[in-house]
This record gives C-alpha cells, sequence and structure tokens, in this order.
C-alpha cells in the first residue's frame, strides 16, 4: 500500500511539474504582434442616426358631429377625392324629424309672440287714454318681450336642427388620397363626446415628412436645411433623400430617455413611400473632402508594458536627440498637466490633450523601433480622424493595435465602431 502511495504521489509531482514546465515555455513563446494600417486621404463627414415614421404632409381625420347609422359610403382605401365631394351619408330621418319639430314649435312661438304684440300695443293705446292701468301696461310688456325672446330662441333652435341634417352629409375637407376607413353601412356613430373618426385623407403622397426621434445627445447638431439620407424596410438596397425642415422644442421623454422630434421633408413622386413606415435616418452635419486621416484606433494606442520595456533604452535615445520635441512636451505638460509635476497623470494628461485636438500615433522607423508622432487632429466619424498637421504621409503605415498568437485579438478597440475589423497585417515585434 505504501508504495503505490508513493509512486501515486510521484505520478501526480510529475505530471504538475510537466504542466507547469509546458505553460511557462508556452508563454515564453508567445509573441506581442503589431497591427498596422496605412495613412489615407478621403472624406470624412459626422452624421446623426435615428429613426422615424413616413407619413403625409397633411393628414385630415374626417369625421362625424352627429350621431347615426351609416346609410351609405361612397369612398374606400386608396380612392382620390376632391374637396366637398360626398364621402358617406347618416341616415337623415331622425335629423329630419328633429328639423320639423323645431318648425312647428318656431311657428307656435311666432304666433305667441304675434298675440303679445297686438295685447301690447292695445294697452298701451288705452294707457294714453287712461282707460288701463300701468300694471296692466307692465304686464303686457313683459308678455310681449318674453314671447320676442321665446321666437328667437325657436329661431335658433331650426338652425340648428337644419345644421345637424347638413352634417349627416359628410363631405371630404381637402383634396387629397383616402389612407383609412374606419366604418362600414350600417354601423352606428355616436358623437355625445367627440367626433369619431370615419376616413383618413392624406393630402398630398407625393411630398411625405418623416418626424424623427433624434436623442438629446445629438439634438444639438441638427439644423434646418440639412441634408438627409434614409432607407425603408420595403426597399432596403435604395437610399431616399430628404432636407431637414424643422426642430421641434418639445421633449418627449420614454423610460428616461430625452428625445426630440425632427420633421424631414422628402419628395415621393414614384409614389414608393407609404404612411407608416419606418425609416432609418442619417442627417450630414458637416463633411470635408480628400482629407489626411487615420483610424481612431490609432490615436487610442498605447503600447504593452513589456514592449515599452523592451524599448526603454531608444525611448530615451529619441527623447535625447530631439530637444525640441522635449521641449514642447515639457510647455504641454505645464499647460495642461498642472504646475505640480509630481501629480502628473500621463493617460488624463493624454485625455485633455485629445479634447483639445492634440493625438499622437506610433511609426516603426528605419531601426525597426516604435517611435510616437505627434499630431494635431480635426474632424472625426468615430472610425477615422482627419489630421490637419503631423509629419505623417499619405500611404505611411502606423500602429493600430497589438495581438498575441493565443488571442488573436486586438487589444485596442474603439467605442465609436465595435464591429469593424481593423485591417492590416500583424508583425511580430
Amino acid at each position: 500500500m505504501k508504495k503505490k502511495l508513493l509512486y501515486s504521489i510521484l505520478g501526480v509531482a510529475i505530471v504538475l511539474g510537466a504542466t507547469g514546465y509546458y505553460l511557462v515555455n508556452n508563454n515564453k513563446n508567445e509573441e506581442i504582434q503589431l497591427r498596422f494600417e496605412k495613412v489615407t486621404r478621403g472624406d470624412i463627414q459626422v452624421v446623426v442616426t435615428a429613426t422615424g415614421t413616413l407619413s403625409a404632409v397633411t393628414t385630415v381625420q374626417v369625421g362625424s358631429q352627429v350621431s347615426g347609422t351609416i346609410a351609405k359610403i361612397n369612398v374606400d382605401f386608396n380612392d382620390k377625392v376632391k374637396k366637398g365631394q360626398i364621402v358617406a351619408q347618416i341616415d337623415p330621418t331622425f335629423l329630419e324629424a328633429s328639423v320639423r319639430d323645431a318648425e312647428a314649435s318656431m311657428q307656435r312661438a311666432v304666433a305667441q309672440y304675434n298675440e303679445a304684440a297686438r295685447n301690447y300695443e292695445r294697452i298701451k293705446t288705452l294707457l294714453e287714454k287712461g282707460l288701463a292701468s300701468q300694471a296692466d301696461y307692465d304686464a303686457a310688456l313683459t308678455q310681449y318681450e318674453t314671447s320676442k325672446a321665446a321666437r328667437r330662441q325657436t329661431e335658433a333652435q331650426l338652425e340648428r336642427a337644419k345644421i345637424n341634417l347638413r352634417y349627416a352629409t359628410i363631405k371630404s375637407p381637402i383634396d387629397g388620397v383616402v389612407i383609412s376607413r374606419a366604418v362600414d353601412v350600417g354601423q352606428t356613430v355616436a358623437a355625445s363626446l367627440s367626433a369619431p373618426t370615419l376616413f383618413t385623407i392624406a393630402n398630398d403622397l407625393t411630398k411625405m415628412q418623416v418626424q424623427a426621434s433624434v436623442d438629446e445627445a445629438d439634438i444639438g447638431k441638427v439644423e434646418p436645411g440639412q441634408s438627409v439620407t434614409f432607407t425603408v424596410d420595403a426597399y432596403p438596397e435604395q437610399v431616399f433623400r430628404g432636407t431637414v425642415r424643422q426642430v421641434r422644442l418639445s421633449p418627449k421623454v420614454e423610460q428616461n430617455v430625452v428625445n426630440y422630434t425632427v420633421i424631414i421633408d422628402v419628395p415621393n413622386e414614384d409614389l414608393k413611400l407609404l404612411p407608416g413606415m419606418t425609416a432609418t435616418v442619417t442627417i450630414l452635419v458637416t463633411k470635408k473632402e480628400s482629407v489626411l486621416k487615420v483610424p481612431t484606433l490609432a490615436l487610442r494606442f498605447n503600447p504593452p508594458e513589456e514592449l515599452i520595456e523592451t524599448k526603454k533604452d531608444s525611448a530615451r535615445q529619441i527623447a535625447g536627440n530631439d530637444s525640441a520635441r522635449s521641449e514642447r512636451w515639457r510647455m504641454m505638460r505645464e499647460r495642461f498637466g498642472g504646475s505640480n509635476g509630481g501629480n502628473f497623470d500621463p493617460q488624463a494628461f493624454q485625455q485633455r490633450m485629445a479634447s483639445r485636438g492634440f493625438g499622437r500615433v506610433w511609426v516603426m522607423n528605419s531601426n525597426k523601433k516604435l517611435e510616437p508622432i505627434m499630431v494635431r487632429t480635426g474632424l472625426t466619424d468615430g472610425t477615422y480622424t482627419e489630421i490637419v498637421r503631423g509629419k505623417l504621409d499619405e500611404g505611411q503605415e502606423i500602429v493600430i493595435g497589438t495581438l498575441t498568437p493565443r488571442t488573436a485579438q486586438v487589444q485596442t478597440t474603439s467605442p465609436f465602431n465595435q464591429q469593424r475589423n481593423p485591417g492590416g497585417m500583424p508583425r511580430r515585434f
């Protein structure tokens, strides 16, 4: 038993030792590789993306101001209509009866008014001759004024009844196209509180608009007159164009997210775009053409510690041979890094420099050593950044990241384009 236990322990020790040796040597064999990409010349544009819904510029909901049963419908979906055209008819039976009732009430009121007027004139004459009392005159005058008011009231009731009868005939208020019909023949509509919608008519579908929701972080970049491109799911390969017409001031808050509505005018001569379609919108904020640009990854790249350690002497030699560059760095540290040199934070310093339009890229010099180049940056779209000033030439290779054989992943990533796969071949260093 003791021999078996001894052999087991010895076997485990051999396995662990072999595993440790493999891991140590495997880590040693891992060599850091650099990924390069060339400095290019091209266009850079800043855009704001959003989603929105297509609608007609003018859309009218046609409703009913009276209650009743739909007796007739003259139009259907997609029908073109003219202003004043009859689109539906409500059964007028009860409304016509209301008109006749109002007419009878008015006739009765007129008769009472005429009688009161004659009585008033008679009492007035008798009062002038001293044959009637003042009380009789006052009573006759009151009866006359009351009957006069009652006559006016019945006239108004008759007018209202006639108007309601006219409302039973529903007409289109505009020229356009019927895009929605909400009723059928025989259906009862009730207009007690609000007018029920019977039809939705779009004025002109050759001119559409997109109501896009833009995040509050981007709304400051959007202005009327900016160019817009967008796509819809119905035609994914076709790009449509429009122009920003209005930025509405009223915010829309949904789940603590604040958005603003941007109205975009869109031509639709071929009538491909339909109301209600969802549009994926790209608003062009600004654009520069044929500028020198580098991948934004290159400006965010920092050499790994092990790479810096192997190149300390070369870095010192570069710094010592270029006193002017060292002086510029010293002045920038004093200006942006604070007066206390002991509290200087290189990472925070680099962020402050980037916010002021300064940056740094790494290149491999003739001695196969990494060398930093200070640059002045301009416009950026998140993926590429314009180089305004710096010792960079078109076609020159710059470092954009590192990878190892095990990870095979770029260590430096851009928050603006997580899906981007940087180009360039890796090189061992």
